[in-house]
Formats: C-alpha cells, sequence, structure tokens
C-alpha cells in the first residue's frame, strides 16, 4: 500500500483560527494513525495578505500542539522546497502551466481590466463573481507570441468544458458531480508571474506526493477545477476529506469578534494546550466509544475519519470551559502551581502563601483567567452587603451573625496558633458548647473574612492565609457593619 502522506499548508496571514488548527489537527491524526508523514508547507503566494511574523506563529503553535512535521523548511525531506515563494525561484509552476497550454488545457489571457470590467457577473455563495468569457483561447499562435514578444502583460487561464459534467469523490460526501458550464476559467498564473492558490495547491500536492487533502467544505465548489487539473496532467487525484464549518453558539461562522477564534487567543483566556486540542478534535469528529478526554496518543489511536460528520460543529465555550476545568483538575500540582502563579501574582501583591491558595483554586476554576476573581479579596475585603449573613440552609441572619462573630472575636484573639487545624479546633469547639451546628458558625466568619458569597475555602482556611492580625480586622468590620445595619 501507499505509504499515507498529509500536508498542512497555511498562508502566514496572522493568528491560526481554530478551523485551521483543527484541518492541522486532522491531518496529522490521518497520517499518525496509519503510520504515515506529516508535511509542513508553507503557502505564502498571496504576498498581499503576508504578514510579518505569522510563520514564527505557525511553528509556534504546531510545537505547542504536539503535532510535529516529518517534513517541512526546517526538515527537508527530500521535496523541498516547502515554501512556495522559493518554489516558485525554481520556476516549477510556469513550467506545469505551460505543459498545460501545450496540451490546450490552458491559455494565455491579454485582457485589460477595462475589457474584464464589462463582463458580466453571477452571484456565487454570495460573492459577485466574474465570468470570463474566453476571448483569448481564440488568438492564433502568432498573436499570443506577437503579445509575448511585445511585453503585454498576461495571465494564465485553465481551459475547462462548457458541456458535460465532471465528477470527483470525497470521503465524507461521496460522488459530486457538477455541470461543466458552471466551471469558470480560473487564472492559474497571475499577472505578477505567481501562481494562484488553487494551482499551487495542485502542483506541489502532486510533486510531494501527498495523498490525503483535508480541508473545509468551503472548498467543495472549487474541487471539480482542481479535478480537471488532475486529469489534465494524468496524475492520480488524491483522497479528498471535505470538513465541515465551525460555527459559534448562534450557528454563524466562527469570526475574529467571537474572541476566541484563535489558538493563540485561548492561550491568552488561560486554557491549556492538550484541553484545546482535545476539544478541537470533537468538533466534526466522535469515536465510537463516546469518549470526550483524549490525549494526543489516544487521538492518534482512535482516529478514523470516516466518522466526521458532514453538519457544522458548533464551537461551545461552555464545553471547552468544562473539558479545560477536567485537565486542571487532573493536573499534577507542581505543574499547575507553575502555570496558575503569574495569574496569582498579577492578582496578589502582598506576601501569602501562592502555593496554599493555588491547592484552593485548583479544583475551582475552569481556566486560569478565573483565578483573580476567587483570590482577589485576599488582598482586600471588598465592599459587601450585609444581606449576605443571611442563609437560609446555613439558618442564619443579620442578629445571629452579630451574636456568633460578637462571641468568636474574643476566642480568636487570644488564639495563638492561627494554622487552619488549630483554628478549627478553637471554632469546633464553641461549636459543642453552645450547642449550634458548624454552618451556623462558619458562615458569619467566612463571610465576615471573605465579604463574597463564594470563596474557594472555608473559614479557618481562609484566616490561615489572613494571618491574625488581617482576619481579626475583618471579623470587627463585619461586626461594625452588623451593628449599623
Amino acid at each position: 500500500m501507499t505509504k499515507i502522506r498529509t500536508r498542512y499548508a497555511p498562508s502566514p496571514t496572522g493568528k491560526m483560527h481554530v478551523g485551521n488548527l483543527r484541518s492541522a489537527l486532522y491531518e496529522f491524526l490521518i497520517a499518525k494513525h496509519e503510520g504515515g508523514d506529516f508535511m509542513l508547507r508553507i503557502e505564502d503566494t498571496d504576498q498581499e495578505r503576508f504578514v510579518e511574523g505569522a510563520t514564527e506563529i505557525i511553528y509556534r503553535t504546531l510545537e505547542k500542539a504536539g503535532l510535529k512535521h516529518d517534513e517541512g523548511p526546517d526538515k527537508d525531506g527530500g521535496y523541498g522546497p516547502y515554501v512556495q515563494s522559493e518554489r516558485m525561484k525554481t520556476g516549477i509552476y510556469m513550467k506545469y502551466a505551460k505543459e498545460l497550454i501545450d496540451k490546450g488545457e490552458a491559455y494565455y489571457c491579454f485582457c485589460d481590466k477595462e475589457r474584464l470590467a464589462s463582463l458580466k457577473t453571477e452571484i456565487v455563495e454570495g460573492k459577485e463573481i466574474m465570468i470570463y468569457d474566453k476571448h483569448c483561447l481564440s488568438l492564433s499562435k502568432e498573436e499570443v507570441e506577437a503579445n509575448l514578444a511585445a511585453g503585454k502583460p498576461f495571465v494564465i487561464r485553465q481551459n475547462n468544458p462548457t458541456e458535460g459534467t465532471t465528477t470527483f469523490h470525497d470521503e465524507l460526501y461521496g460522488d459530486i458531480t457538477v455541470d461543466n458550464g458552471e466551471l469558470d476559467d480560473m487564472i492559474l498564473i497571475k499577472s505578477d508571474g505567481y501562481p494562484t492558490y488553487n494551482f499551487a495547491n495542485v502542483v506541489d500536492d502532486h510533486t510531494m506526493n501527498i495523498t490525503h487533502v483535508v480541508r473545509g467544505n468551503e472548498y467543495l465548489s472549487s474541487s471539480p477545477k482542481y479535478v480537471r487539473l488532475y486529469e489534465a496532467f494524468g496524475w492520480e487525484v488524491p483522497v479528498y476529506i471535505h470538513l465541515p464549518l465551525i460555527t459559534d453558539e448562534n450557528h454563524k461562522k466562527l469570526s475574529k469578534r467571537s474572541g476566541h477564534s484563535s489558538f493563540e487567543d485561548l492561550l491568552e483566556q488561560g486554557f491549556v494546550t492538550e484541553a484545546i486540542i482535545n476539544y478541537v478534535a470533537l468538533l466534526g469528529w466522535s469515536p465510537e466509544d463516546n469518549c470526550e478526554i483524549f490525549t494526543l496518543d489516544e487521538l492518534i489511536r482512535s482516529f478514523d475519519y470516516r466518522r466526521i460528520s458532514k453538519s457544522p460543529a458548533v464551537f461551545d465555550i461552555v464545553k471547552l470551559r468544562w473539558m479545560n476545568g477536567e485537565y486542571l483538575k487532573a493536573m499534577d500540582f507542581d505543574v499547575f502551581y507553575k502555570m496558575a502563579e503569574p495569574y496569582l501574582r498579577q492578582t496578589l501583591k502582598k506576601d501569602f502563601d501562592l502555593k496554599k491558595i493555588a491547592s484552593m483554586v485548583k479544583t475551582r476554576i475552569e481556566v486560569f483567567l478565573d483565578i483573580a476573581e476567587h483570590v482577589d479579596f485576599f488582598e482586600e475585603l471588598p465592599e459587601y452587603d450585609v444581606a449576605m449573613y443571611t442563609h437560609k440552609k446555613m439558618k442564619t441572619d443579620s442578629a445571629s451573625s452579630l451574636k456568633v462573630l460578637t462571641e468568636v472575636l474574643p476566642l480568636l484573639e487570644t488564639q495563638e496558633d492561627y494554622s487552619n487545624d488549630g483554628l478549627y479546633r478553637t471554632l469546633v469547639k464553641y461549636v459543642e458548647e453552645t450547642g449550634c451546628k458548624n454552618g451556623y458558625v462558619m458562615w458569619p466568619i467566612r463571610t465576615a473574612v471573605s465579604g463574597k458569597q463564594m470563596t474557594p475555602a472555608g473559614a479557618t482556611e481562609i484566616m490561615e492565609i489572613l494571618g491574625k492580625e488581617e482576619s481579626l480586622k475583618r471579623i470587627r468590620r463585619g461586626i461594625g457593619l452588623l451593628q449599623n445595619a
């Protein structure tokens, strides 16, 4: 059997969109599942959209995601160059375009902007597309040579038939047939000498022995033109796998405005790489056993591209947050602390035991950005409403809370051991002596020392972090607020 070879071929135009990350991941998994090769190719023929530094983002993202390429600009596997602008210098695209001209499958087009502007247009998938009328196909060989000798600007167009049909096969969508009358004579070589994305794609995939082409289903409509190029050259058509669209929660195409459309956006929001990759793998693909948590190695073993759905995949940020939280809970504490420490130091400037605070929040946060709202009260007691002292389940209200705080204050003032255990013993003794329940006592104390409805730990754990002086100060403030209520 032929060894599977897939390629991730991004354009260096900015951050890596979630859809591009999914394509890279699926291409990697398809290759590795079958023991094949995964290749990186940089498609930079669209110089107008080129963004400085974007190539470095591609390398950095693949490395962080664990998607190690077997070949690429930095790993020559014998099929280089792996950057299209460098491949262009070899003359490969013009060579193959001229081969198509010799076969009658392509032709020079010398039409100027004014003439092209006068041609009719059609609306295709919401965009206005100019339909070329094959005007230059009728030029004689002598006319073409005269125009070239005169240095007249030109493009090279594909010569598609206007009658009959073209059929191609997609692994998910099956056989798709289109009328050739719908196929425009797309440009293969632009007036600046650069190949178009479509043409360079076909030439590179063939000359690099790519067996499986994975891309978004927005390219389904272009596929007949690709297939006709393969057939014109007499080349074998690769296996096509067109992926479903990724939408937001409102079933609109996931856009940059969503705030979480790129890999780097998600990292900046405190998601961990492993959770992002795990979640992105499930955007359109489902395993046989309905398992949801996968390591990359487990994905390689389980991934079968035939289980990719044709239906749009919804990017559910709530689901991703849940999954990320599961990864944080399972994470080794030292690894967690190393990642959480910058977020803790950003919020807490005073001298606290950050490791203890980290252990408090580890199972309570879903992303690292959640840390601030869970721990900010340590730095400074927030303004709070005394209505918080009333808790139906704990059977507390303002009057009972004032009584508890007033009675425990002298005990805590004389307390020397401000460890969690020491404080807990003192307060439990008070509970036993008064005959009330733990929550009846702990709720008002926790409210007083935190000023929050929800905290990452109980009253005595919080007091241990705050220390004696700050704990007493906050309890006295709570008593004052309740007395003045």
